[in-house]
């Protein structure tokens, strides 16, 4: 493993946990009535599909949980399709999606950090 791809998933994982704080107690009514709230959970998703895209393939390989594609797909349609962001999907992407993508991206941190030795953060 190279050491970046590590450092991205720490990023990814940063931003799931960054949803989850900006969205609890929180219904999609907020999201499509709160500007702020919404550009910063967009803002998120677009960093960790950023991270994603950046991950080597052999890592991705080596960790099929992670819809990498999936999640450099939704990065891609946020950033060139800014002007038609469809706030359903965002809201059913970080309530249905992003929950399990951070305990997957936790396991692998600690999987990475066990075989390199490291304490994980």
């Amino acid at each position: 493993m190279l050491k970046h791809d590590l450092v991205r998933v720490k990023h990814m994982r940063d931003g799931a946990e960054e949803i989850q704080k900006f969205i609890q107690g929180k219904t999609k009514n907020d999201l499509e009535h709160d500007r702020m709230l919404s550009l910063a959970i967009v803002q998120l998703l677009e960093i960790i599909g950023e991270a994603a895209n950046k991950v080597t393939p052999e890592f991705c390989a080596k960790y099929t949980q992670i819809p990498w594609k999936s999640v450099v797909g939704m990065r891609n349609r946020l950033i060139h399709g800014y002007f038609d962001i469809d706030l359903n999907i965002v809201w059913k992407t970080v309530v249905d999606e992003i929950p399990s993508l951070n305990k997957a991206l936790t396991e692998i941190i600690k999987t990475e950090e066990f075989a390199d030795g490291e304490t994980a953060e």
